[in-house]
């Protein structure tokens, strides 16, 4: 599986594309079973795991559940991160020949729980890696509109500079006042269904509203590099229980392994 040349296009042109078929229903139940079982054990696997929301876990009616390494503590989830189709889909919109895993991350919305996740650029989380060979694919694993929260797109945005990273518990147009006022705003929601999945640039601005339906929304999030990533900034490790890596080393090894290889 690959990217079709209309999503390439598009992908370079507007910073995003999608949806794009990538899991069928009874892989989709699957990877819902595996994120609900890391969930209900989160405080127990939190020292595991890379990151955990900490406003999610101080005040969860209102902030949205968001977790970083789900691949270390399931193995559906480690399957996942190591699907070829996803790789595939991810190496093209790259054009490279090697990939390799950043991290991975889940978002669940339970129906009606007001949380956000407030538009921003990925790069602005990530600038300790360079150059900006990264590329992010969001699985929705639940029927998503713009009802339940679904991601939304600012068309042409990966080509704005690198702005402030926004705290996740923020506003969800916290970052329009770090955004020239001459812009068009004017965001592109995509609706997917569960198993169809979006791809986006690391610098396209993105975020979803409140879930406002009665059905869940959740998402499974892979972040992968190309193999000229390498170590800008070794003040500390680049994820919390990764090894450092000195400063120009490339970011690889056992935490950043190779998913596709043509």
């Amino acid at each position: 599986m690959t990217l079709s040349a209309a999503d390439r296009e598009r992908y370079h042109r507007d910073g995003f594309a999608g949806p794009l078929d990538l899991l069928a229903q009874g892989e989709v139940a699957e990877v819902r079973e595996a994120i609900a079982e890391v969930i209900d054990h989160l405080d127990d696997l939190e020292p595991e795991l890379y990151e955990v929301e900490a406003a999610h876990l101080e005040r969860p009616g209102e902030v949205v559940c968001h977790f970083l390494g789900g691949w270390l503590v399931h193995p559906v989830l480690r399957e996942l991160a190591f699907d070829p189709r996803i790789a595939a889909v991810a190496a093209a919109a790259l054009g490279v020949d090697t990939l390799r895993l950043f991290h991975d991350q889940v978002f669940s919305k339970p129906p009606h729980h007001p949380g956000v996740v407030p538009w921003h650029q990925d790069y602005s989380y990530w600038r300790r890696t360079a150059p900006v060979q990264h590329v992010t694919v969001n699985l929705l694993l639940d029927d998503s509109d713009e009802d339940s929260g679904c991601l939304m797109f600012l068309p042409g945005s990966h080509r704005l500079p690198l702005l402030p990273p926004i705290p996740f518990d923020a506003d969800l147009e916290a970052i329009r006042e770090h955004v020239a006022s001459e812009l068009d705003w004017d965001p592109v929601a995509v609706p997917c269904r569960a198993g169809q999945a979006t791809i986006h640039h690391p610098l396209t601005l993105h975020g979803s509203g409140p879930n406002r339906s009665s059905r869940w929304r959740r998402a499974a999030v892979l972040n992968y590099i190309g193999p000229e990533v390498v170590v800008a900034d070794d003040s500390m490790p680049l994820l919390r229980g990764v090894p450092r890596l000195a400063g120009g080393e490339p970011v690889a090894g056992e935490h950043f392994p190779i998913v596709w290889q043509r």
